[in-house]
């Protein structure tokens, strides 16, 4: 074992029994209780690993100057920013790639890439950044501490702290203050048999730029398209076995 898997496990041991205590400092929104937190789905509906969710991005679709599906996130989630963009929520972006000997530039959105062996998991000393049996990682609110490990974990810089008092929420998405959190690829929206918000603005806008479908069926459209089309997983060489994956980059 590594010093530093050690470690993470003594952090585990250490905070995992003060997490009740510890939850009841973080702050959760006026009028949000923890208890709507606890569950994505009814009790009677537990998640599966016969499926895995996962997304498929063609960058040659994704136009330049698009941002339909970071509004769709934001209106979805409740992200409201405050002036602060160094600070501000930020579940999906639009980033720019720069091929430096043919100056081709490339648009794609980048979100947490759902890896099936999450770093953020794996630092996370209270358990609190965690991988539902059908590969969505989330963030439980209850045990959150804020220490934000996963932040510094993640190899996509796809969590957000939240610094602000939060009001006016969006009850299928409730958050607090002093917690991190970051893309749950509209787990309140897959759990009720819909598609994510941004890849159905992208649809709406007539793009087709993202498929979103399980991994674990041959016969999905996702499946299918993975099957007989090349793509890439970003920074596939940590071996992280991302659920996002992308063309044309």
């Amino acid at each position: 074992m590594s010093d530093q898997t050690s470690k993470v496990n003594e952090y585990r041991r250490k905070f995992f029994g003060k997490a009740a205590a510890t939850a009841a400092m973080v702050g959760i929104a006026p009028g949000v209780f923890l208890h709507t937190i606890a569950r994505a789905k009814p009790a009677d509906e537990a998640v599966s690993s016969e499926v895995r969710w996962g997304l498929l991005i063609n960058a040659n679709k994704c136009a330049d100057g698009c941002n339909d599906c970071v509004s769709a996130c934001n209106d979805e989630n409740g992200l409201t920013g405050f002036g602060r963009p160094e600070t501000d929520a930020q579940w999906i972006r639009k980033v720019t790639l720069k091929d430096k000997r043919t100056n081709h530039v490339t648009n794609l959105p980048l979100m947490c890439q759902h890896c099936a062996h999450p770093p953020c998991v794996d630092v996370c000393p209270t358990g609190a950044s965690f991988k539902r049996a059908d590969g969505i990682v989330l963030v439980d609110k209850h045990i959150c501490i804020g220490c934000r490990y996963c932040m510094m974990a993640c190899p996509y810089k796809a969590r957000s702290f939240v610094h602000e008092t939060l009001t006016d929420q969006v009850p299928d998405v409730p958050r607090g203050k002093g917690t991190v959190e970051s893309c749950t690829l509209c787990v309140h929206r897959v759990d009720r048999g819909d598609t994510p918000a941004c890849v159905e603005a992208c649809n709406t806008a007539e793009n087709g730029a993202m498929v979103f479908g399980n991994l674990n069926d041959p016969n999905s459209d996702i499946s299918k398209r993975l099957a007989s089309e090349a793509s890439t997983e970003i920074r596939g060489d940590l071996g992280l076995d991302l659920g996002v994956r992308y063309q044309n980059i």
